[in-house]
């Protein structure tokens, strides 16, 4: 059985996981490099954050489709993380073929892809199990284009289409192109602003290209259709630390925390704080606590580098 891992905005893998794994993967996709301090700081590097994780309405018929740092960075270690993908998407259509296709795409992604692939007639049914299945076979650029091309073209309605505008925003991120990531993520927006899983797809995309301002309000939209929504806090607070905004960036965190007092993202980002305001032994037991919580995924491993970092004293 896979870990389950949500991608950015929940749009493709939600039906199998909790509502905890949700807000807890999400969290992560645009807290990448998110955390890095000025030089004046007391560490030698830059503490770091997780790494993206990140990355579905009626079909038609039709052929198939086939296929830097921020500016206060300085030394800050590589935060690239192998992204597994957790099967059961939701599905975009109805029919036994799609729903083999989809089903298989967990434990055989080649056999899923043959299958599309030789569906004559299968229109956006098959073009969309062709790019889940390159995304479970590695491949998410090429699942991302695919994606993109069937958003593009398809005759669903426009909250569909943003929804798999999402998709590939997701993928582009697992596959290191922010700019193509921020464009698919600004059309699903442009399609279906009110979705607060894709203002928060967004958000991640923006992040990531150091766009904080335009973050920041995506989050705060997503927030005000769920006050309590944790993953969203913790991306906020990236965002206001990015903009100096320290102490309502601490304010999202506490109500992060207040309602998961372990959720080890919060931490992180917690201690990411508490170093920047000279809180070195509060920023030492966040980190030391994500290493209990989280031993052997992205955001422990982080965490063990930040302490790292502080262990190693201020630059000389």
């Amino acid at each position: 059985m896979r870990e389950c891992v949500v991608l950015a905005g929940a749009l493709l893998w939600a039906a199998h996981c909790s509502a905890a794994q949700v807000g807890a993967a999400q969290v992560g996709a645009a807290q990448a490099g998110a955390a890095q301090v000025g030089a004046a700081q007391a560490v030698p590097g830059a503490p770091v954050t997780v790494a993206a994780k990140s990355v579905a309405t009626a079909a038609t018929p039709g052929p198939a489709v086939t296929a830097a740092p921020p500016p206060e960075a300085e030394n800050a270690p590589a935060d690239d993380a192998p992204i597994p993908i957790p099967p059961v998407p939701p599905r975009i259509a109805n029919g036994d073929q799609y729903d083999r296709c989809m089903d298989m795409l967990a434990d055989d992604p080649a056999g899923a892809d043959a299958l599309a692939s030789a569906w004559h007639g299968g229109g956006e049914a098959a073009t969309h199990c062709h790019a889940l299945a390159q995304i479970e076979l590695g491949n998410p650029a090429s699942g991302a284009a695919l994606l993109m091309s069937l958003a593009a073209a398809s005759q669903s309605p426009p909250t569909a289409r943003a929804e798999v505008f999402g998709q590939a925003a997701q993928a582009w991120t697992m596959a290191g192109d922010s700019r193509r990531a921020l464009d698919a993520a600004s059309q699903a927006v442009t399609l279906s602003p009110e979705d607060p899983d894709l203002r928060v797809t967004h958000a991640i995309a923006a992040l990531a290209v150091h766009q904080d301002s335009a973050a920041d309000e995506d989050l705060s939209d997503a927030l005000d259709a769920d006050p309590k929504r944790i993953d969203a806090l913790v991306l906020r607070a990236t965002a206001r630390r990015h903009l100096g905004r320290l102490a309502d960036a601490q304010a999202d965190i506490d109500r992060a925390l207040s309602q998961d007092s372990e959720n080890a993202d919060a931490l992180l980002e917690r201690g990411i704080i508490r170093e920047r305001i000279g809180d070195l032994a509060g920023a030492r037991a966040d980190w030391e606590r994500v290493e209990d919580l989280s031993p052997d995924t992205a955001t422990g491993d982080l965490a063990q580098q930040n302490l790292a970092l502080l262990d190693a004293g201020p630059r000389q």
